[in-house]
């Protein structure tokens, strides 16, 4: 959880030489949401040496009040000067790692969930996972309303797509902040967009997908507008998604790819997609982890619904690109139930646990389904053991709670804090009466 003193000397030089005066001391709650709290660049050698002690006893899901007490410790790979503050007396931004007082990783943190993960694929010989992420979101006009700025769709660009300058300046700001984005765009829905953003690290791509909702919303507000990662903020468009394109990567190569084989498929990645398979029902909770997420999966919008694999069929689950272009680096995973509003460290934990479970235990992965899902009857669904995805929150807490696979990912502490807050949210969810319910049911009953 140090950081290398290398880096720490190389961070001290760039806060002199900025002029930086703040450092924001970022991480996440168990739900993935920001928290921040501001040090000033005096104390940040400290910081580096000891760590910064705070009260986690009002972080949701952290410790109750009798045993609160936490230590965030920033680390120095992480510095970034915040583009949108001011360039005299700047702020800068470093990630941090949550321990006890007593030094240890503490079990509530996302970003140690998402480290043993990564620990497990290590020990399994391979090196890591590089990650593409391609976040979807809408901009409205101002917070709390849905009034869209343009009726642009998917590639439309100039007097259609309203948002173009502000995206413009986001992926700029992204550049400053390390974060690298391969492409950005108008998407399908009236003011929607998409960034795309790679990374060779996957604790580095949690990082960065935290980094680029911010940076979102920051932008968005500056112009006045509102940015949204909800996943179904409209009704009759489509909602927003977060497309992981996972490699697995083993003596620096792609793991996945089998130039012998004519899909070009290795058995590792067979195996791997056969874990995310077998595991998409139980997972879906950190992949789409609120009431509304489930607006999202439904049949007609994009979204997956049922649990298959193919090559080009984008109603199914998992998407394998690169199998037919030798340019493109060859096979990657492309997850599609997860959705922008979850929390990317335990998401992106769960798949690369899923996933080796496959490789573990030898997982056999079924035919690929390229036919539109959508239009399969369910009977021949079943016929073909094609699962379907949870239809609500309530589904996926009954998928999760009797899952060992989400013991193993979460940790008993982790689990039982998520599954109860999970639990609140749907239950406050399930009582109340909604505008639907009125207009349907006031007038004639």
């Amino acid at each position: 959880m140090g950081s290398d003193p290398q880096q720490v000397e190389a961070v001290l030089r760039t806060v002199a030489e900025r002029d930086v005066r703040f450092i924001h001391l970022w991480f996440t709650d168990i739900l993935g949401q920001l928290k921040s709290f501001a040090i000033n660049a005096d104390r940040l050698e400290t910081a580096f040496a000891e760590g910064i002690e705070f009260d986690g006893s009002s972080v949701t899901g952290f410790n109750a009040v009798e045993e609160s007490d936490m230590v965030a410790r920033p680390q120095a790979s992480t510095l970034a000067v915040l583009p949108w503050r001011p360039n005299e007396q700047a702020a800068a931004r470093l990630i941090c790692d949550i321990s006890t007082p007593t030094g240890a990783p503490y079990e509530g943190d996302s970003r140690h969930v998402l480290r043993r993960a990564i620990a497990r694929a290590e020990r399994l010989g391979f090196d890591g996972v590089k990650l593409a992420a391609e976040l979807e979101y809408y901009l409205f006009a101002e917070a709390g309303g849905t009034k869209t700025l343009d009726s642009g769709g998917y590639f439309d660009l100039t007097t259609m797509d309203a948002g173009n300058d502000v995206r413009r300046a986001t992926v700029l700001a992204l550049d400053q902040l390390g974060v690298e984005v391969s492409a950005s765009h108008h998407e399908s829905g009236p003011s929607q967009h998409e960034i795309a953003i790679v990374s060779g690290d996957l604790l580095a791509a949690a990082d960065d997908i935290i980094t680029t909702r911010i940076t979102v919303k920051e932008y968005a507000l500056a112009a006045g507008w509102h940015a949204t990662f909800m996943p179904r903020p409209l009704s009759n468009e489509n909602g927003s998604g977060l497309h992981l394109d996972q490699i697995l990567l083993k003596d620096g190569k792609n793991a996945f790819a089998h130039d012998g084989d004519p899909t070009r498929l290795s058995e590792v990645g067979r195996q791997f997609i056969a874990g995310q398979l077998r595991h998409a029902t139980e997972l879906s909770l950190l992949l789409a982890q609120w009431v509304n997420s489930y607006k999202r999966l439904v049949p007609g919008y994009e979204a997956p619904v049922w649990v298959a694999w193919s090559q080009r069929n984008r109603s199914a689950m998992i998407r394998v690109g690169g199998l037919d272009r030798a340019a493109s680096g060859g096979p990657r995973v492309e997850t599609r139930s997860a959705d922008p509003a979850c929390n990317p460290y335990l998401a992106l934990a769960a798949l690369l646990h899923a996933g080796l479970n496959g490789i573990e235990h030898g997982y056999e992965l079924p035919e690929p389904m390229e036919r539109n899902l959508y239009h399969v009857g369910g009977e021949e669904r079943r016929r073909l053991g094609i699962e379907q995805l949870p239809e609500n929150l309530s589904d996926a807490l009954l998928q999760a709670e009797n899952s060992e696979l989400m013991l193993n990912i979460l940790g008993e502490h982790m689990l039982n804090r998520f599954l109860e807050l999970k639990r609140n949210e749907w239950e406050e969810y399930r009582v109340q009466v909604h505008a639907w319910e009125l207009s349907r049911y006031l007038p004639v009953l």
